[in-house]
């Protein structure tokens, strides 16, 4: 069964790191747990209608956090990123 493109890549991660990688052709998105290299290559095609070069995932790791006022200890979420390298040229109009 085929998942939706919207589910593979969640969200583009906007962070300072990655609009300066942005500039090079590389952009990074959070992507679903259980997602593989080759659905986020067919995600980038169909919502964004470019081919990527090359696709790296990688896992972000759980961390545990402490509230200032009650030192409970909690965790931040965690998760998957994948920077998608495309070709000179090509570009992904994020907003």
């Amino acid at each position: 069964m085929k998942k939706p493109a919207s589910h593979i890549l969640q969200s583009p991660r906007i962070t300072e790191k990655a609009s300066y990688m942005a500039q090079d052709g590389v952009y990074v998105f959070n992507i679903s747990k259980d997602a593989n290299k080759s659905q986020i290559v067919d995600a980038i095609r169909e919502l964004f209608k470019v081919t990527p070069r090359k696709v790296t995932v990688v896992t972000v790791p759980r961390k545990a956090v402490r509230t200032r006022n009650t030192t409970r200890t909690g965790y931040t979420r965690g998760g998957k990123k994948a920077y998608v390298y495309l070709k000179k040229g090509d570009t992904i109009e994020i907003v």
